[in-house]
């Protein structure tokens, strides 16, 4: 075994991320080769992980071209040593497999409990290191090195603790990198994650070991911190915490607790852990949820005023996870919990500035509209504060009119007449959608003009739960510029709300006295 240089400092902790082998162990998840590629390269590359479990041997044609693609690149940069994949005690099958795509790395899959070896291998504990012996100097001799997995070891230290450690003090021997830990079943609380990590660390002082939770209890990032209070130093994660059943434990919280709970160090950039989470979730369909912590799109927006008012007089509702270290920006949410505060910042954010009457006239219509349900967006301010002002926000874009056509088995079309600034245009163009159609003639009229024209990053509709054939739909999409912003459409029909949410954006962009020229909008003359 090489010895644990790395448990004396008590300083640095290395990552390795499994979202290419227990992330796509998530149900419905299925990466393709060039997404696998992709998501291996920002994990090395651009994040910084120390190293990446990349998928089970013997697997489908699709996962040996994707290991074959992953491997050529690492070999390229010099990272092979830092790509591993899951293997079995299966003779040499899963050996060759991995020599096959020239991995140079495998996770040998162990049992880790009693109970595993006699009732699924139906084999005595000496038999089972017997053939993890052969395994070893098989994968040796075709120069690949094996780390052990201890496939249910915390039943195994809950049940038949002697089998256990029966199995380490047969492996000291043998040419074994590092010893993995998994909570296979998502069992542990973090007394007995603590416990039984110390256990192993101090029993074995020249062994190296790895933590893999499970979040089964959703105890997960509680016993990633217990097992490194123990003793470990390098602990498995998946992106956005995908995985087997509840998940494992995710890659971006870990990093923070690691470096603002237990004061330790990682290699990870944390200014790139929002990047690759939104990659993630695009590739696997598995949205984040919003309150996630540090990649939801809410954790680092203060809803109640008086949050926004502590903030503005000293920050004293900030914390030491600042948004600006993950890549983000703090904001402040607009609804029925916004006071003046609230308001002030986001009128601040575009330029505004009001009397102390009107901030509070701003502030009732942003209630109001909280208690019907309605969001408010920084983009909607402009426009209730014309409103109130009895002011209205010059509309540079009208649509005079526009024709949707969608006949079966032909692609539909859009015909789009639309005045900029007095002067009309028209165009009509096909697509893959009524609203695609509808985009692209929009887009022939701007790029005749030689306008710049926004990317669409993101298309979300919502429909009231409960909602009737005729409800209203409410169409948010996020654009890009030179920075992100959102518009939202409402109407019956989805086409619609979109085409709303569409114009408002072209009025957005086009409105200089707001946008660019920073006008303040004030009743004080």
């Amino acid at each position: 075994m090489t010895k644990n240089s790395d448990n004396k400092s008590g300083q640095m902790i290395s990552i390795l991320d499994t979202t290419l082998r227990d992330g796509e162990q998530t149900t419905g998840v299925s990466f393709s080769e060039t997404e696998k590629l992709t998501i291996a390269k920002i994990l090395l590359g651009d994040v910084g992980v120390d190293r990446i479990e990349i998928t089970s041997a013997r697997m489908s044609e699709g996962d040996f071209n994707a290991s074959s693609q992953i491997m050529k690149w690492a070999e390229k940069k010099g990272y092979l040593d830092r790509v591993e994949i899951l293997g079995f005690v299966d003779g040499k099958s899963s050996i060759d497999w991995i020599n096959q795509v020239g991995g140079k790395v495998i996770n040998l899959l162990c049992k880790g409990s009693y109970k595993h070896v006699t009732q699924q291998l139906k084999k005595t504990p000496e038999e089972h290191l017997s053939d993890i012996r052969e395994s070893v100097k098989y994968a040796n001799s075709l120069g690949i090195k094996v780390n052990v997995y201890l496939e249910d070891w915390s039943n195994g230290m809950r049940n038949s603790k002697d089998y256990v450690h029966k199995i380490l003090s047969g492996m000291k021997e043998m040419n074994i990198e590092r010893i993995m830990l998994p909570d296979t079943l998502g069992i542990l609380n973090p007394s007995e994650t603590y416990q039984y990590c110390s256990e192993m660390t101090k029993n074995y002082p020249d062994m190296k070991f790895d933590f893999h939770a499970h979040n089964d209890y959703d105890l997960a990032m509680a016993d990633v911190y217990a097992a490194i209070k123990g003793g470990i130093r390098c602990i498995h994660t998946t992106v956005n915490g995908l995985g087997e059943r509840a998940g494992n434990a995710p890659l971006s919280s870990v990093v923070a607790v690691i470096s603002d709970q237990l004061k330790m160090k990682t290699e990870v950039r944390e200014n790139r852990l929002t990047r690759i989470s939104k990659i993630v979730e695009n590739f696997s369909g598995i949205r984040v949820s919003p309150t996630k912590p540090l990649v939801g799109d809410f954790v680092f927006t203060q809803c109640a005023g008086v949050h926004a008012d502590g903030d503005d007089k000293n920050k004293l509702y900030f914390n030491d996870l600042l948004p600006e270290r993950f890549g983000r920006t703090r904001s402040y949410a607009l609804g029925k919990t916004s006071g003046k505060a609230n308001i002030k910042a986001n009128l601040k954010e575009t330029g505004i500035r009001l009397s102390p009457e009107n901030l509070r006239k701003v502030t009732q219509r942003v209630t109001l509209l909280g208690d019907h349900k309605e969001s408010v967006t920084i983009e909607d301010l402009p426009y209730i504060v014309a409103d109130i002002l009895q002011e209205d926000i010059i509309q540079k874009i009208k649509i005079n009119n526009y024709s949707l056509s969608h006949a079966m088995g032909m692609k539909p079309s859009a015909s789009l007449s639309i005045e900029i600034e007095g002067k009309s245009y028209e165009s009509s163009e096909s697509g893959d959608g009524q609203y695609d159609a509808f985009m692209n003639a929009l887009k022939n009229i701007y790029k005749k003009l030689n306008k710049p024209f926004p990317v669409l990053l993101d298309y979300n509709v919502t429909i009231p739960p409960g909602g009737k054939t005729d409800a209203l739909v409410s169409t948010v999409i996020t654009w890009e510029t030179d920075k992100r912003f959102k518009t939202r459409g409402l109407a019956p029909d989805q086409t619609v709300a979109a085409i709303n949410a569409t114009l408002r954006m072209l009025n957005l962009i086009e409105d200089k006295q707001i946008k660019d020229k920073n006008i303040s909008l004030s009743d004080n003359k």
